[in-house]
């Protein structure tokens, strides 16, 4: 099992023969509405899509998670799995093979068994995964939300925000340094990678004035025991995460971007 970060909530998961995409923004700006006046975000450049996908994964359907511009770049034939409102998106777009999950169901893609589970409330409930494969198993929300039913279960990593995110009266809707502990209680992951807050991204607008944010990279590594590993992760850096839960430490393979 790999994973190579491509900034804010885009990643690349890798078990052998099947390539996931996961929440891709590659190309062009990130606009809330109103407008830019509001809230946009900007790339310091365009990254090249990966090649050879065989499925894309979305958590949501809001821009940062579905970004229509780099969506519009992947084949139409690209089978895509997603919260009700990233399926209702994708399908808009001309998708043509779209699996719609709601949290606690699950759909299986060759060896990946997929579980959506209830995500962030925004303001309708969007989806977190687990995903489970012979050669690793993870769980993986942008928001840190974390459903209070799931058991326990160990799996090989996580991929979760590390700090809060709020705005001055609504409160947080980034709570990483909020479930971090609770996640690590709830999955004993050997590695936890740091996500939706990185990469070479710009932001600018009325509302980017009116972020807070509570915790820090440092503090998170400080809170975490010596059985689990948290990374930072690069953008465009592959990471080695193990075949089995616990099987070993993450390894980073290099840079992955343009290489596809």
């Amino acid at each position: 099992m790999e994973a190579t970060y491509f900034g804010a909530n885009g990643w690349l998961l890798e078990w052998s023969g099947l390539r996931v995409l996961v929440d891709p923004w590659f190309r062009g700006p990130l606009v809330f509405p109103p407008g830019p006046w509001f809230f946009q975000g900007e790339l310091s450049q365009a990254l090249d899509l990966p090649g050879e996908l065989d499925l894309l994964l979305l958590t949501q359907g809001l821009d940062d998670h579905a970004h229509p511009e780099t969506l519009n770049l992947l084949p139409r034939t690209l089978p895509v799995v997603g919260s009700l409102s990233a399926a209702k998106k994708v399908q808009q777009l001309g998708f043509t093979q779209v699996t719609g999950l709601r949290p606690g169901e699950t759909t299986v893609v060759g060896e990946l068994a997929i579980q959506a589970t209830a995500g962030a409330p925004v303001p309708q409930v969007e989806n977190g995964y687990l995903l489970r494969h012979p050669e690793g198993s993870l769980y993986l929300e942008p928001h840190g939300y974390l459903a209070a039913d799931l058991p326990p279960e160990p799996l090989d990593a996580v991929i979760t925000p590390v700090v809060d995110l709020g705005l001055p009266v609504a409160g947080a809707f980034v709570r990483g340094q909020s479930v971090l502990p609770e996640l690590v209680q709830r999955f004993s992951p050997r590695t936890v990678l740091a996500s939706t807050t990185g990469g070479e991204v710009r932001f600018s607008g009325w509302l980017n004035r009116w972020l807070w944010q509570k915790g820090s990279f440092a503090e998170a590594q400080q809170a975490l025991g010596a059985a689990t590993a948290l990374i930072d992760p690069a953008l465009g850096a592959r990471y080695a995460l193990g075949s089995g839960h616990g099987a070993h430490r993450p390894d980073p393979l290099g840079s992955s971007l343009g290489s596809d």
